[in-house]
């Protein structure tokens, strides 16, 4: 959690084959560390991308989106997330369509 020396939260999530969050977005933006897996990332409007261990993935702010595990492999991430404009709004479930709607 964020507190008066430093506005960012910080995180550490597994996620299991198939999980994902929900469609959210961040008033001041956050930063994805692929640490372990392969794992979905998706912005509102585009295609989902393929995120591998040590890549790296800019959210920009107040931009929906949704990140998780690909179908086959688990995803583990460190999420550091920008709180001085907020906290993180919390959107819809994403659907098995978006996230199957993978194009290999």
């Amino acid at each position: 959690m964020p507190d008066d020396e430093n506005q960012n939260a910080v995180g550490s999530v597994t996620f299991a084959p198939g999980a994902r969050t929900s469609w959210h977005a961040h008033p001041a933006g956050q930063i994805i560390l692929a640490l372990h897996g392969i794992g979905y990332y998706q912005e509102k409007g585009k295609p989902i991308e393929i995120v591998r261990k040590g890549e790296v993935v800019k959210c920009p702010h107040n931009i929906p989106h949704w990140h998780g595990a690909s179908p086959d492999s688990e995803f583990i991430q460190v999420a550091i997330t920008g709180r001085e404009n907020g906290p993180t709004v919390w959107l819809e479930p994403v659907t098995d369509e978006e996230y199957n709607s993978y194009n290999k």
